[in-house]
């Protein structure tokens, strides 16, 4: 049995990408901030509700041991808590403003992996998960023909291509770990206001894909549900 850990699975795509792993055959663990929140996704799914801040170092070290506890380790981590912070002109923008995304959105994501790393390593094919976005391709925000080249957000697009980088980083320093990044696209969830072209199942086709690799899959890829992405 594949035991999978996902932050921000309380809602929208963490949600929907629980609820196709779990049928699946996977067991999912919801990792959430919101106690009543995650527990009611939990309990809708079929699944273990798990405490966890993304920001704070004792309660991703408490989520953790909690899993080791009870569990004794993970398969799959999924990345998946992102904010996407102020929408402010950018010449409004303050350091603060900066901290708190890069906080959730990059450091988040730094915490929770090392963490969750000696789970990971009891797997036989340990895998990672980063949700990032196209958002944060030079590529895609470059061109003027793809939403993300018509969209302006500093800091929401400077952290994810930062994800991406990172991803990649850590899949060279991991040869043992599947490390991938996926792009959700652009999709109708409460992060985009509803908006967007598609749904929330079609969102989740790549991270799902990722997260349900074999031995011999990819590490280090950027992917949305059409196949690798530009950088």
């Amino acid at each position: 049995m594949t035991t999978t850990f996902i932050t921000g699975a309380n809602k929208s795509l963490g949600y929907e990408t629980a609820r196709r792993l779990i049928e699946a055959g996977h067991t999912v663990l919801i990792g959430a901030r919101d106690p009543e929140r995650g527990q009611a996704a939990a309990d809708a799914l079929g699944a273990r509700f798990v405490q966890i801040d993304v920001t704070d170092d004792a309660s991703v070290a408490a989520a953790a041991a909690d899993i080791a506890a009870r569990e004794g380790g993970i398969d799959v981590l999924i990345n998946n808590a992102g904010v996407f912070g102020t929408h402010s002109p950018a010449d409004q923008i303050t350091a603060a403003d900066a901290g708190a995304v890069f906080e959730v959105n990059v450091v988040g994501i730094v915490r929770v992996t090392h963490a969750f790393l000696p789970l990971l390593r009891k797997s036989a094919s340990p895998v990672i998960v980063n949700v990032s976005s196209g958002m944060g391709s030079f590529a895609a925000t470059h061109d003027a023909g793809r939403v993300e080249g018509r969209a302006i957000a500093p800091l929401y697009t400077a952290s994810k291509a930062a994800v991406t980088m990172l991803t990649t980083q850590y899949a060279k320093s991991w040869p043992d770990v599947k490390v991938n990044a996926a792009d959700p696209g652009y999709t109708a969830t409460d992060f985009t206001g509803r908006s967007g072209p598609q749904t929330v199942t079609e969102g989740t086709d790549a991270i799902v894909e990722l997260a349900t690799i074999g031995a011999d899959g990819p590490t280090g890829t950027f992917r949305d549900r059409h196949g690798e992405m530009p950088w």
